[in-house]
């Protein structure tokens, strides 16, 4: 027994028996499944849809998160990571589909699969341009430019004839308050589920109100297989060029997450073929899930939060997330139920995750020095950043593709500024 149990804490070991594998493996996945759909739930939305292609978009996003994470346990880093659809992408395809169409969002993923190739080719090279201040800063103003997200969908999504009702915010409030409670109250499976549980929890509140409707479950099969290019694929300028920032952003970040697995859960850097692996792996997955319409992908840190905590870092237990994932992609019926949880509720449950992700870049700024050079560098870029994506008629002036590009996420622009900031500002503060 004491040696079967070692076998969770060696990275190449063998698969430990099951009733010590599952458990860990569901960790991950209660951790993940809900930050995974709900991108692809709200693009749904918002591309207007009908059920079945909403169900299919949810579909190919768990089937390629599950493929995403196989590839990059058994072929690229082969560290311990999760892959899933990411939230950092979210407001760009949102600009996206609402200027284009869904098969533009696919079009500009291959694209930015490329670049993440590229950059995995030459990680150490580039690194440099991207320190933790330039990630944090990014990260801070996509957290930022969410949180108007969570707000319209706690107030019931836009669109909807009850908007901004006490109904919805009731039910929105009191998903928080379950989230906020299981985060801060709960211990173990109960903290790491702590969104999963709220929007349980939300869901039943929200059935006494008229806000479910199963019937999109009653007309899913049971059993689908993935299809090929099934929304189109598109290219668009604009599109293509938002996205190249994104990937490059992803790119680096994944370097912090691999770095993080191996410190915390094997007490050693990530060497340079681990970190050129991953992010070859972390890109050419991405361009292998468009093919099937599933949305970008990106390592997951809250997994990574999970391997640090338990030091489980075989690479065989963490294929069962990868492949409960899979199969939970190719059920229909599973993934129409996720698309029936009422706009409210995922506003409840998401706002804590949009906070997390702008304090998470906050955490990486302030882990620099905050002198007068650094603080200019992050002040200047969130405010051109989220302010121009705040008043995007501030840019009619010029041609659409500018609006596009620069005004409908703040990604692009604090990217840009933070960036060219940090290479031209002396950093010896007696020069300034």
């Amino acid at each position: 027994m004491d040696n079967d149990h070692s076998l969770l804490f060696d990275l190449n070991g063998k698969m430990p028996k099951l009733h010590l594998a599952f458990p860990m493996a569901l960790q991950h996945l209660v951790a993940m499944i809900v930050g995974c759909v709900t991108p692809s739930i709200i693009i749904a939305d918002l591309a207007a849809l009908p059920p079945s292609q909403s169900v299919l978009l949810i579909q190919t996003s768990l089937v390629t998160a599950g493929v995403s994470t196989l590839l990059q346990l058994f072929i690229g880093a082969r560290l311990p990571m999760i892959m899933g659809v990411s939230f950092a992408y979210l407001s760009s395809m949102q600009a996206i589909v609402s200027g284009f169409g869904l098969a533009e969002i696919f079009g500009a993923q291959i694209v930015g699969g490329a670049i993440a190739i590229v950059i995995g080719i030459f990680a150490k090279r580039i690194q440099n341009l991207f320190p933790p201040l330039i990630t944090g800063t990014v990260v801070f103003t996509i957290g930022l430019s969410l949180y108007p997200t969570a707000i319209t969908y706690m107030a019931g999504g836009s669109g909807n004839p009850d908007f901004g009702s006490w109904q919805n915010w009731l039910v929105a409030i009191f998903t928080l308050a379950i989230v906020t409670t299981c985060n801060h109250f709960g211990k173990g499976l109960i903290k790491l589920a702590s969104i999963l549980i709220g929007i349980a929890a939300g869901y039943i509140i929200s059935i006494p109100f008229g806000m479910v409707s199963l019937s999109s479950v009653a007309d899913a099969s049971i059993i689908a297989l993935p299809k090929l290019m099934p929304f189109g694929i598109r290219f668009e300028l604009s599109a293509v060029f938002a996205f190249a920032i994104l990937f490059a952003i992803n790119s680096i970040q994944a370097i912090g997450d691999m770095s993080a697995t191996t410190i915390g859960g094997m007490n050693r850097e990530p060497d340079g073929d681990e970190l050129k692996r991953g992010i070859i792996c972390y890109g050419a997955s991405n361009i292998l899930a468009s093919l099937f319409g599933g949305l970008p992908t990106a390592t997951y840190s809250q997994n990574v939060g999970i391997v640090s905590t338990t030091k489980v870092v075989n690479r065989k237990v963490i294929s069962l997330t990868a492949a409960m994932l899979v199969i939970a992609g190719l059920i229909p019926k599973f993934s129409a139920v996720l698309t029936t949880i009422p706009q409210c509720v995922l506003g409840g449950a998401t706002v804590s995750v949009f906070a997390s992700i702008a304090m998470t870049g906050m955490k990486l700024v302030v882990s620099q020095p905050m002198n007068y050079r650094n603080t200019s560098i992050v002040g200047l870029s969130a405010a051109l950043g989220v302010g121009i994506s705040q008043v995007t008629e501030a840019l009619n002036q010029f041609p659409d593709w500018v609006t596009m590009v620069f005004a409908k996420s703040p990604v692009v622009v604090a990217t840009i500024v933070a960036v060219i900031l940090n290479i031209i500002l002396p950093k010896d503060e007696k020069k300034m």
